[in-house]
């Protein structure tokens, strides 16, 4: 196959510039359609939802992760075990059943097992309910990103070659300091790109904690279009909403790494 004639780098975007037309006319509905209008407001009631339940279990999910890739190459044999078997193990249960098996079947066993340590204490009992189900669902992708994000970040640092690591030993730099100053910035801009992949597709899967009633974006899309029966303008807002926000995220993403690039070719 011959090489292409540039740099795809360089391409000019024209999928985003067809992406933007269909955007705007979306937008444009929108703003000149009473029926677009009213299923807009209704929606945007979730996009706070939304960003939350992101961000949060985002957040969660890159600490639990880091830990465990750090674990998975510990000298410890026990470590290195123990953070395989909850990486694999999380890895082959679907995200939907996880879901419903942390907000019906988890946390109510977890407040079963704190009343059991309390009650003897003389401590306040919980109960399940006390749990709402947004942080149940934020519970839930912590867990299940938290070991994709573990396969990413051990990626990342497994490309740093050896021999830095031994140099900055012979340096005198201790473990944590290794870490911070020569293998994690590095190991960075290796993982940069699929982690931020990982961020976007968070955005998508938060939409899974509609099946709890959470009312995100998706929710109350659905009871939206349960109730108007306009289902083709309600589910193009909601994909309106879902594009808006996962193309601006992987457009800065772009942009970051062709900044990262160009400090490193300086």
């Amino acid at each position: 196959m011959p090489p292409p004639a540039s740099s795809p780098d360089k391409d000019f975007p024209w999928w985003l510039v067809v992406l933007a037309a269909i955007g705007l006319w979306l937008f444009y509905e929108v703003w000149a359609s009473p029926i677009y209008a009213k299923v807009m407001a209704t929606l945007a009631k979730g996009i706070w939802i939304t960003l939350l339940v992101t961000f949060v279990a985002f957040f969660a999910a890159a600490v639990i992760g880091l830990g465990l890739a750090v674990a998975g190459q510990s000298r410890f044999l026990v470590l290195r075990q123990a953070a395989r078997f909850y990486i694999e193990v999380v890895r082959g249960v679907p995200i939907i059943v996880l879901l419903l098996y942390v907000a019906f079947a988890a946390v109510p066993a977890a407040v079963i097992g704190w009343n059991w340590l309390a009650e003897p204490l003389g401590l306040t009992l919980a109960k399940a309910r006390d749990v709402p189900l947004l942080w149940r669902a934020v519970i839930a992708l912590t867990i299940a990103y938290s070991a994709f994000l573990a396969e990413v970040f051990r990626a990342g640092l497994a490309s740093v070659h050896q021999g830095q690591i031994e140099a900055a030993q012979a340096l005198g730099l201790t473990g944590w300091h290794r870490f911070r100053f020569i293998v994690f910035p590095q190991a960075f801009r290796t993982i940069l790109p699929p982690l931020g992949n990982d961020f976007v597709a968070m955005v998508k899967d938060s939409s899974l904690v509609s099946v709890l009633g959470v009312a995100d974006v998706t929710q109350l899309g659905k009871v939206t279009a349960a109730g108007n029966f306009r289902y083709f303008e309600t589910y193009n807002t909601v994909a309106l909403i879902y594009l808006t926000m996962t193309v601006t995220l992987s457009l800065l993403l772009r942009r970051l790494e062709a900044r990262l690039r160009a400090k490193d070719a300086r």
